[in-house]
């Protein structure tokens, strides 16, 4: 995304410093210190008729499985293609923009009580399009449930846990005082599941409503997205006819501080603009806009 730009004094590894903002937005992070207490909740739902066949249309297609966690993950990096405001994020005072768009989900190893989680990074880029979702995405799961391997979040977490709890306390301390100057081990930023653009969970494919999840103080995570199941709905049309209509809710914490609310409030229309049109999602954006300087 701006990876290719030249690094400037005061970028980091996974963002470039947001020179330009005004200095209101700019002095924020230094009265919210911590990503929680500059959490904002947002509830939302969207109407599934239309993505359901295009879903099916796409499963005829040559895509078996794709579903609305597919869909709603190619929809929202078209929106960071087109606003990225809402890849932004902030450490260490300072408000970056994130070369990658970078998502971390959390997945059980087998649909037992008992079995394990571990977490998947994975990388897209602006002009992804679904079907490049659908490759990454489950190329990511697939590598993840392999019984035999572990992921590399799970070999560092291995490691780290290896150590007596005061070291480990002395190492997270650290970690946390690198992460606020920008200079965090590139190979832990990797596999952290702490940094990223967004953690995003699929809580209707166990059968659960969507909730507010919070953010966590370490790292820069600015937002967390929670999708539910599917439920339906008796709605009046203005002609009089009740009709029943099938809905999907979500809800999402997200971080104030990265942006005001009118950039978010224009991305989420287009946001749910793209949600009805799921068709726009088979080809690259035109074009890609690139945040301020």
């Amino acid at each position: 995304m701006g990876e290719s730009r030249k690094r400037r004094f005061g970028d980091r590894r996974d963002g470039r410093r947001l020179r330009t903002l005004d200095p209101y937005n700019a002095m924020i992070p230094f009265v919210m210190k911590k990503r929680n207490e500059a959490s904002n909740c947002f509830s939302d739902a969207f109407e599934i008729t239309e993505v359901e066949k295009y879903l099916r249309a796409k499963r005829m297609h040559g895509f078996p499985g794709m579903g609305l966690l597919h869909l709603f993950i190619a929809t929202y990096i078209r929106t960071a293609s087109q606003y990225p405001a809402i890849n932004r994020f902030v450490s260490g005072q300072r408000v970056y923009a994130r070369y990658n768009i970078e998502f971390v989900m959390t997945i059980k190893k087998e649909m037992r009580a008992d079995a394990p989680e571990t977490s998947v990074k994975i990388i897209f880029e602006p002009g992804d399009t679904i079907n490049d979702v659908y490759y990454k995405l489950n190329k990511e799961i697939k590598k993840a449930k392999n019984k035999e391997e572990s992921t590399d979040t799970d070999k560092l977490a291995k490691a780290l846990m290896k150590m007596p709890r005061l070291v480990l306390k002395f190492i997270v301390r650290l970690l946390e005082i690198m992460d606020y100057f920008g200079i965090m081990p590139k190979a832990i930023l990797k596999v952290s599941p702490f940094h990223g653009t967004m953690a995003i969970t699929d809580l209707g494919s166990i059968g659960l409503p969507a909730i507010y999840h919070h953010l966590y103080n370490f790292g820069n995570m600015p937002m967390f997205i929670a999708l539910g199941t599917k439920r339906k709905a008796m709605e009046l049309r203005p002609d009089g006819l009740v009709i029943e209509r099938k809905y999907v809710d979500y809800k999402l914490v997200a971080d104030e501080r990265c942006s005001d609310g009118f950039l978010f409030s224009q991305a989420f229309r287009y946001f749910r603009s793209i949600l009805r049109k799921p068709h726009l999602l088979d080809e690259s954006p035109e074009t890609i806009v690139d945040d301020i300087e």
